[in-house]
């Protein structure tokens, strides 16, 4: 039997901005061995698209079996980490923004580069957005409803469009998490 069979699910927090923390996320990721299981616990207003692409590629490339529970924010580009979840868990306080994205610089850049930027940006915004999409097995266009002109989303509409499981807060404490990554009901015999 696999020494990493017994092993309970690591757990991996994605709080605050992407960008700041994608270093420390990307070694927690890269300490999982392909086919592993992770628990994200998600509180994020977003960061670099780029840290998303990276992170999200990362679960998928390495067929990480990923269960993303959003405890308070999962916003902007930290909607791709989560889509990439295969197990998506939200209550119905969790928040999600879904908006176009956006870039800024903080060098001086002369106008051509400065059109370069907004013609890659205009291109990969709509591949992220379908693959977003693609992720959460929604159609394109519904997703651009949400997306544009930018739309906070609830944990429960989030759970109603089945992109999630929900979980009451007043249920969270008869809940618990075994080695196999699955919130199960605690019952008086142990776990159901």
């Amino acid at each position: 039997m696999d020494e990493h069979e017994h092993e309970t699910p690591a757990e991996i927090a994605i709080v605050g901005d992407l960008t700041d923390h994608e270093n420390d996320i990307t070694e927690k990721l890269l300490s999982i061995p392909p086919g592993g299981e992770c628990t994200f616990y998600i509180d994020s207003p977003g960061g670099s698209p780029y840290s998303a692409i990276s992170l999200m590629s990362l679960v998928l490339l390495r067929g990480l079996r990923a269960t993303g529970i959003v405890t308070g924010e999962c916003s902007s580009a930290a909607l791709w980490p989560f889509a990439a979840c295969r197990r998506r868990v939200v209550t119905p306080y969790s928040i999600l923004l879904f908006h176009p994205m956006k870039w800024q610089s903080e060098e001086h850049v002369r106008l051509a580069e400065a059109a370069e930027w907004a013609r890659h940006f205009g291109h990969l915004e709509e591949e992220m957005d379908r693959v977003l999409g693609d992720l959460l097995g929604m159609p394109f266009e519904q997703i651009s409803t949400w997306i544009n002109p930018g739309r906070y989303v609830t944990g429960r509409e989030i759970a109603e469009a089945g992109l999630a499981e929900m979980v009451e807060l007043r249920d969270l404490k008869s809940f618990e998490q075994n080695g196999d990554g699955k919130l199960r009901k605690r019952s008086k015999l142990g776990t159901v």
